[in-house]
């Protein structure tokens, strides 16, 4: 089973690669680590496969490039690798009972340059986990664009993907946020109370959202206290088995 997190940066997407990774093999399970960040300068969990051994952005950087070109640059590099790594995944894959894949910090890196899409293609079923803070939900139309953000993830990677709230730990009202994530007909509703540009975007995309988004459910995780873990191997359990059911 391959799981593979996603999210900006800050959203916790090594932190839980690491933590879900020990609570798994503590489980029982036999797990490997996938690193795909070419920027990160330390790890919490040792990688069996890491990109940093080809390119690091500190190595280009050193070539007069800015950090943001630097990145770019990086995964221009990786390119020629690319089947390489692929043949180093689905072999890990193989011995594994899990293999859990650290992105870049940056969401745009995975998403939008060809080693992401071509890696995500070439791999089995992986499962897309898109991780999420609670400062980015302040507003109602917030929860609107998380949910479509995650469809776009699917769309663009091929892959089922799982919206995912972390750091639940720092979360003072969670039946708040679920509330507005898990109920449709709330949200919208309260979407077509706001007479904004944005509340009225909002509002016409979350009238049609049910009719074009799969069935699933969101996650809410902590790697600090471990809660949500349990419902993640459950769903990762479901996205394996023949039922294919992740509501």
């Amino acid at each position: 089973m391959i799981l593979t997190f996603v999210g900006t940066a800050g959203s916790g997407k090594t932190t839980i690669t690491h933590t879900f990774g020990k609570y798994l093999e503590k489980e029982g399970y036999t797990v490997g680590y996938v690193n795909l960040d070419t920027g990160v300068k330390k790890l919490p969990y040792k990688p069996n496969i890491d990109v940093k051994e080809t390119v690091t952005v500190e190595e280009i950087m050193k070539e007069g490039y800015g950090p943001n070109g630097a990145i770019v640059e990086s995964y221009d590099r990786l390119m020629p690798h690319i089947e390489r790594y692929i043949t180093k995944i689905l072999e890990l894959e193989r011995g594994k009972d899990y293999v859990l894949i650290d992105t870049p910090g940056q969401i745009e890196t995975f998403l939008f340059h060809e080693f992401g899409v071509r890696l995500m293609e070439n791999l089995p079923a992986p499962l897309v986990v898109y991780l999420f803070s609670p400062e980015v939900l302040r507003k109602p139309h917030d929860y609107c664009f998380v949910r479509f953000f995650t469809l776009m993830i699917d769309l663009r990677l091929g892959s089922t993907t799982v919206p995912a709230l972390n750091k639940v730990d720092l979360v003072d009202n969670l039946e708040r946020h679920r509330q507005y994530l898990e109920d449709m007909e709330y949200l919208t509703s309260r979407l077509k109370l706001d007479s904004s540009t944005q509340g009225l975007l909002a509002y016409k995309l979350c009238t049609f959202l049910p009719e074009v988004s799969p069935p699933v459910r969101i996650l809410y995780l902590s790697a600090k206290t471990g809660e949500g873990f349990d419902d993640l191997e459950t769903i990762a359990y479901e996205h394996c088995c023949t039922c294919g059911d992740l509501t």
